[in-house]
């Protein structure tokens, strides 16, 4: 049915992948197993991966220090899925927590309480007012996208005028992890949160409350059937995926996702300029610019504090030539990978 839209089945498709690592705090993988499609390469081609990624700044490693003038933050580059393996993560930032007095994060309970608060308050935020998806898409496309939807516990009255890239998220959430998701558990950041509540240290978010709901308004709309299409043909493997990607995560590896998406949209048979455009659209979007927004933010952070800082982020949001690391190098900060 869906074999006229690429030659081949993508596994990864970079967009879906970044939002579900970056913005779905509370996703789970407890219940899922899968296959690691990485592991699955021939050694030539994961050699070829791992050049690709050493290229850029800061592309291993998940605890940073950064330093300048007396000033000290200490940089966790999370996973937003609860895993066991945060354990061993942990066990080495629990020490350098105990001379932070500040912990700055992605989204701060204050913020995930205003989020919630929101998508009550204002249902347009995850929910179109424009054309429903039946509307939109070929029969054949809303059939398949009904049946994946299914899967996941979402009935097909219920996506009908679910946003696109919303639902697309969704997808990449393998059925097994669903009951997770539903729960509420949460990955490291949670786990540095609850921590930092017990220990009384104030906590403050890196971005406002609704920049996932902007960055929602920032995809084109002209771009949401082919988007949705993406996110069908990859989410057969989307099990697959989520043990790919934490496999790479707990290695140290995080910019080592990132190539592995290009190769896999490639290797799917997907168009090598739309896949370069739909490579920069989702890091221009979900990370380059708010890295650059988070760096007054962390500063001031630093500079009031008077002593050592705390950032937990994303692990793709710390490598990369318009990293945080990199953009807080070219402020004058020393940087040192303490994992």
């Amino acid at each position: 049915m869906l074999s006229s839209i690429v030659p081949r089945r993508p596994r990864l498709l970079p967009a879906v992948v970044a939002l579900v690592l970056l913005a779905l705090p509370g996703a789970g993988r407890a219940a899922c197993t899968g296959t690691n499609l990485f592991d699955a390469l021939p050694a030539a081609e994961q050699a070829g991966l791992r050049t690709a990624a050493e290229a850029v700044p800061h592309a291993q490693g998940l605890v940073f220090r950064a330093t300048r003038a007396g000033q000290e933050v200490i940089l966790v580059g999370t996973d937003h899925l609860p895993d066991p393996r945060h354990a061993e993560t942990l066990a080495l930032i629990e020490p350098l927590m105990a001379g932070v007095g500040r912990l700055l994060v992605e989204v701060g309970p204050e913020e995930e309480a205003a989020l919630k608060a929101a998508a009550a308050r204002d249902p347009t935020l995850l929910f179109s007012e424009g054309p429903t998806l039946p509307e939109i898409l070929p029969a054949a496309d809303w059939e398949a996208l009904s049946r994946l939807a299914a899967e996941r516990g979402m009935p097909a009255f219920l996506i009908a005028k679910m946003r696109p890239i919303y639902l697309a998220m969704m997808l990449a959430v393998p059925p097994c992890a669903m009951k997770d998701l539903a729960s509420g558990q949460g990955g490291l950041d949670k786990e540095l949160i609850a921590r930092a509540e017990a220990r009384g240290l104030p906590i403050a978010a890196l971005e406002p409350y609704d920049t996932i709901y902007r960055l929602f308004d920032a995809v084109p709309e002209e771009d949401a059937p082919a988007m949705l299409r993406a996110a069908m043909v990859s989410a057969a493997d989307a099990a697959d995926s989520m043990v790919t990607l934490a496999d790479l995560y707990f290695r140290g590896e995080p910019r080592l996702v990132w190539e592995f998406t290009r190769a896999q949209a490639l290797d799917a048979g997907l168009d090598p300029a739309e896949v370069e455009r739909q490579m920069q659209l989702s890091e221009d979007l979900l990370m380059i610019g708010r890295n650059r927004d988070w760096i007054p933010v962390i500063e001031a952070a630093a500079e009031a504090e008077g002593g050592p800082i705390m950032i937990a982020a994303g692990a793709l949001h710390l490598s990369g030539k318009a990293g945080v690391l990199t953009l807080l190098e070219a402020k004058g900060w020393h940087i040192e990978r303490l994992d």
